[in-house]
């Protein structure tokens, strides 16, 4: 019961939150203030009572438009909602399972933890990644590189100061600062973060090199410079397994939406040409990969080195 509480309070944490980045959606791209004004119509300017900022309930009770001017709100409000709602429950489920093990010990109550943030502020960012990607073709630096950072934090909090090294060695957490360094129990995270930032480095260079092909090519930018940095804060999330996978996800994603627009869109069947000059949101179908990366990532891997014969 504790579990489906904790679980049902997370998400409705994300449906809020979901609210707050939808908030940020729209005036992000204007470059207006997230606090001030309060929430109104985008189209008649009037203010929003209360019981409309009411995540994915109001949206449905106002059938998806303005109770005053009746125009359309669109359906990235609910979809955004809704989203971050799902995955921060699903973030937090693994961690409130494992608290209530009368065998966990504090280190594994830390390490949920951090594996629990970790979670909600990746999907948060992804989603706001797609969004942008999707509607402005914008990955802003402010979010893909300071995400990066944060993923290579957390990845070295867990695997080190939080006592899940790859070795048996200490951690700094439980032994203090000076332990830590006479035991030589850095060595692993060291190694770790060395590695993490190659991870890093390769996933972005993947990009650059694609980009730079398309140049040779077709002498005009393919893909931006915003999907590499997007792709590194992939690996340093998911390391380069789970940023590949993710890439792959997204590419064939993406070959599909094109396909679809080539065949929904008349003049592009009449202008071979014209559908090359067709920009798609790359950034977001990465997001899409990555999202499903995290969650699933490690058994299709799995699968795939099976049915590979490794």
């Amino acid at each position: 019961m504790i579990c489906i509480l904790g679980t049902i309070f997370a998400g409705l944490l994300g449906l809020a939150f979901g609210s707050f980045l939808n908030v940020c959606l729209s005036r992000w791209p204007l470059g207006e203030s997230v606090v001030s004004p309060r929430s109104h119509c985008r189209q008649c300017g009037r203010t929003l009572a209360w019981w409309e900022n009411l995540p994915l309930v109001s949206w449905l009770a106002l059938g998806g438009r303005c109770r005053t001017c009746r125009a359309w709100i669109g359906w990235r409000y609910p979809l955004v909602e809704l989203a971050v709602g799902v995955l921060w429950a699903v973030s937090i489920w693994p961690f409130l399972s494992m608290s209530l093990d009368p065998n966990a010990t504090a280190m594994d109550f830390y390490a949920g933890l951090a594996d629990a943030a970790s979670g909600m502020i990746f999907y948060w960012l992804l989603i706001a990644l797609a969004m942008l990607d999707a509607e402005h073709l914008w990955l802003p630096d402010w979010l893909t590189l300071p995400g990066a950072a944060l993923g290579f934090v957390f990845t070295l909090l867990r695997a080190g100061l939080l006592g899940k090294p790859a070795s048996s060695s200490p951690a700094l957490f439980h032994y203090g600062l000076t332990a830590w360094l006479m035991t030589g129990a850095w060595r692993p995270l060291f190694t770790l973060a060395f590695q993490r930032l190659l991870e890093i480095f390769a996933a972005a260079a993947l990009i650059l090199l694609i980009r730079w092909l398309y140049w040779i090519l077709r002498r005009r930018e393919g893909i931006g410079l915003g999907d590499a940095k997007l792709m590194a804060l992939l690996a340093a999330w998911l390391g380069l397994p789970g940023a590949l996978l993710a890439f792959g996800l997204g590419a064939v994603l993406g070959a599909l939406a094109a396909l679809i627009l080539l065949a929904a869109t008349p003049s592009a069947q009449r202008q071979p040409g014209h559908w090359a000059a067709i920009k798609l949101p790359l950034g977001s179908f990465l997001c899409i990969g990555g999202v499903v990366s995290s969650l699933w990532g490690e058994p299709i891997i799995a699968a795939y080195l099976r049915w590979a014969g490794f």
